[in-house]
């Protein structure tokens, strides 16, 4: 690669990422280099910068884990993916030990997660194992009109609830409660529903609400109107008057709070299903002896197998999930102004850093 490779780099907890040329070494063996369309920012990638939540990699490290593009190197044993447009997964499996070959890939013990294991996608190119990549005929996208840089925050926006839906077993007839719809949970919202699911969303912010009740919600709670046991009162309310389940809810707390992971303890019900998918450092008190009483289960999700990925893609590319309201483009030079305006709740679409 030549010397014009860019890359940003996370030097410190909350200082400024700076900006670095660089020149990227040749892919190794099982290894590509991806030149990135776009990369997403995540709410894991603000965790690492503003919250001390560490990496894996020393610093300096470049963040980004949703990443899109095309491979334009490979080494040894991966050139049938040159010229391909991909979908880099956001963890990587080594595709080759016992808990991969069991399908347990997500839990791999050497996978690898760009931007904290390895460098990650806010650069022009990026080194990654060639394992797992989500191939795809790029020409499609044009039919949802939709680019290369927009499917870039599949690789963990939609892959993750995707994993954690699919663990739940929802499926048509089921109630589903998704608590925090930004990103992550606004996803989940649209995924339960093209599953049959009647789906509630839990948020504070009442202009997401409103718009994912266009995207699959049928009932949205503002949380700030709604607390403790009013909450799981009014969700019955609602489940009883529409002739639905009073039993077995299937409730994922995507909000990454320690206040939403409580509220998603205290909508526990008999035989329900509690899947945490989005992280936070805080503690959280809870009586454990619930899970007992209601006969009911807490499910961990982390990341999403990569062989989910095509199924997710063609859920995108026909229309069941939508995309396109839901991100917006950035230069990536910007970085630094967009994880500003993240962090302080000032952008409602996901952003997506373009080199």
């Amino acid at each position: 690669m030549a010397n014009s490779d860019r890359r940003w780099l996370m030097t410190e907890i909350g200082k400024p990422l700076v900006k670095e040329s660089f020149t990227l070494p040749a892919p190794a063996e099982n290894e590509v280099t991806v030149e990135v369309a776009g990369c997403g920012v995540c709410h894991t990638d603000l965790g690492f910068l503003y919250d001390g939540v560490p990496t894996k990699h020393e610093l300096p490290l470049t963040l980004g884990h949703e990443i899109s593009g095309r491979v334009v190197s490979s080494g040894a044993g991966a050139e049938a993916l040159e010229g391909k447009s991909v979908i880099v997964p956001a963890v990587i499996p080594c595709g080759a030990c016992d808990l991969c070959q069991r399908g347990l890939g997500n839990i791999c013990r050497t996978q690898k997660m760009p931007g904290n294991d390895i460098q990650g996608g806010f650069a022009s190119h990026i080194n990654v194992p060639s394992y797992g990549l989500c191939t795809f005929d790029e020409s499609r996208l044009a039919d949802i009109d939709m680019t290369l840089a927009d499917v870039s925050v599949i690789a963990d926006a939609v892959t993750t609830p995707y994993q954690a839906i699919k663990l739940a077993e929802v499926q048509a007839g089921d109630v589903v409660i998704v608590i925090g719809i930004g990103g992550v949970g606004g996803y989940a919202v649209q995924i339960a529903h093209a599953m049959g699911a009647t789906v509630v969303a839990i948020d504070i912010d009442q202009e997401k609400l409103d718009k994912l009740g266009e995207y699959g919600a049928t009932l949205a709670i503002n949380a700030n109107e709604a607390e403790g046991s009013s909450l799981k009162k009014q969700i019955l309310a609602f489940a009883k008057e529409n002739g639905l389940r009073t039993t077995e809810w299937k409730i994922f707390e995507c909000s990454g709070s320690a206040a939403g992971q409580l509220s998603a303890f205290g909508l526990l019900t008999f035989g329900a299903h509690l899947a945490i998918v989005g992280f936070t450092l805080a503690k959280s008190e809870v009586r454990l002896s619930n899970l007992m009483a209601f006969n009911a289960r807490i499910q961990g999700n982390w990341g999403c197998l990569p062989e989910y990925y095509p199924a997710v893609l063609e859920l995108v590319l026909a229309g069941k999930i939508q995309m396109k309201p839901f991100i917006k483009q950035c230069p990536l030079d910007d970085i630094n102004d967009v994880f500003t305006a993240v962090h302080a709740h000032k952008m409602s679409e996901r952003a997506i850093m373009v080199p």
